[in-house]
């Protein structure tokens, strides 16, 4: 008999953690449609839709209530995103992403290109000539050919003359 109330008993134990683990989650959403959870109260004004949060089993979520198409309409108006400013590669954006790649792509070391570009694509040079503002790259390849890449005094690739 005491067997079977030690079973009893650590079967119980087992269980436990998970009824145990859950705990409420609310769901806060203000009045321009900005959503945030909290396990706190939401703070004044703003719609609260309690969420039961299990760890053990995961996470599951109660839908939001169905809105109408015109407020799904207003909304994702509201919500599109808008990028301010670009990426400055320090060469003036003289090369597009798509033109940067298809240069990688032909192994090409075109006017704009930086030297971490040019370093990523031909790797570390062989021998770096300093003159004036003008650095040289070279790069000794097979049968006893070199090539030569210059950059300016801002570290970018310079055009042929």
């Amino acid at each position: 008999m005491p067997l079977n109330t030690e079973k009893l008993f650590i079967t119980l134990l087992l269980l436990l953690p998970f009824g145990a683990g859950a705990s409420t989650v609310n769901r806060c959403q203000d009045q321009s449609g900005s959503v945030t959870f909290t396990t706190l109260s939401c703070p004044s004004g703003q719609t609260t839709t309690p969420q039961g949060i299990n760890p053990a089993s995961g996470m599951t979520f109660t839908p939001p209530p169905p809105t109408s198409k015109a407020e799904e309409t207003k909304d994702r108006k509201s919500r599109e995103v808008v990028v301010v400013g670009q990426r400055d590669d320090g060469c003036g954006n003289i090369l597009s992403a798509e033109q940067r790649r298809k240069a990688i792509i032909n192994r090409q070391t075109p006017t704009g290109m930086s030297k971490r570009d040019v370093e990523n694509l031909l790797g570390r040079p062989d021998k770096i000539i300093s003159r004036n503002a003008e650095v040289r790259y070279v790069y000794e390849e097979k049968k006893g050919r070199s090539r030569q890449v210059s950059f300016d005094e801002h570290g970018c690739v310079k055009g042929k003359r």
